[in-house]
């Protein structure tokens, strides 16, 4: 059985199949991120944080009435070209909702057309550069939304007709 722990390094990180690390995830109180085999521990957030998600999942859902839908943070993310599994703070799905399902262990979103992560000081490099790189692979994402807790801050990047 897989157990999660704090990992400090990638070289000290066993390697745990998608359905291992699903079946421990659901056990854990901790959200952890997964990539090709490694099990990462997710910060926690803080209230702001937190307040903010629901504001923006609020909002999202407020003004796109039905025309897409809007998930939170609960919902689990794959992004199949990177072997990545992750939360983000919102997800909306227009169209048909397409999920990468494992048996008995649950499914995880693979078609999103918005992400949006509210960022700390914390986590901005990751949610800019690492993070950003995994989720521009899915050919469904056309918008990420960056949203700063500390300060007044909404950054919005719209992927264009062609290319990036």
């Amino acid at each position: 059985m897989l157990t999660f722990q704090r990992m400090s390094s990638a070289s000290s990180v066993p390697y745990a199949s998608f359905e291992a690390y699903l079946e421990a995830e659901d056990k854990s109180d901790t959200r952890h991120e997964w990539l090709d085999g490694r099990v990462y521990a997710m910060s926690r957030g803080t209230p702001e944080h937190a307040r903010l998600s629901a504001a923006i999942a609020g909002e999202l859902r407020a003004s796109l009435r039905g025309a897409c839908v809007v998930y939170g943070s609960e919902a689990m993310l794959y992004i199949a070209e990177t072997k990545f599994s992750t939360y983000a703070d919102a997800i909306v799905v227009c169209g048909l909702l397409v999920t990468h399902r494992v048996a008995r262990l649950g499914e995880a979103i693979v078609n999103p057309t918005m992400l949006v992560e509210v960022m700390s000081d914390s986590t901005e490099k990751y949610d800019r550069g690492e993070k950003f790189a995994h989720y521009m692979r899915m050919a469904s994402l056309e918008v990420y939304v960056l949203v700063s807790q500390d300060q007044p801050r909404i950054e919005i990047f719209r992927r264009p007709e062609r290319g990036h």
